[in-house]
């Protein structure tokens, strides 16, 4: 994979990562009964983003990525990107039902989770990048789950 291709594919998890911090922070100002659970999702989500924007920086000291790590779809992150904006958007006029946060996180952290590493949670980690994107993709499974 070419750096310009990869360099976009980042910025674009990047942003996803961003996107569902804010959709989580606008959960947890409408559901004040669920607060803290929103709030610690909001902070795993920007957490991800600067796991993401390490592993960008280290691709520009390195000049190299190992092309298993990122979904190599940018039309898929970008529909992604415009899905989750778009619920942001009506979150904003319309507050959600807790069912509906619960049921919209579930459906985005399922295709969120595809989007990360698929193969590469099969294989160890041959370094500390590796590592860095393992653990957000066991972050994700981990939403899911809560």
């Amino acid at each position: 994979m070419e750096f310009n291709d990869l360099s976009g594919l980042l910025e674009e998890s990047i942003q996803l990562e961003l996107n569902l911090a804010e959709l989580y922070r606008i959960f947890s100002t409408a559901l004040p009964e669920d607060t803290d659970f929103w709030w610690q999702l909001h902070l795993e989500e920007k957490n991800h983003a600067i796991l993401i924007r390490a592993a960008r920086d280290s691709l520009k000291k390195r000049g190299s990525f190992p092309d298993n790590l990122v979904v190599s779809s940018i039309e898929d992150l970008q529909k992604s990107n415009a899905k989750i904006t778009m619920q942001i958007k009506h979150c904003k006029t319309t507050p959600p039902t807790r069912e509906e946060a619960c049921r919209t996180a579930i459906e985005l952290e399922n295709e969120s989770g595809e989007l990360h590493i698929t193969r590469f949670m099969e294989k160890s980690a041959e370094n500390s990048l590796e590592t860095v994107f393992q653990q957000l993709n066991r972050n994700d499974n981990e939403h899911e789950e809560r």
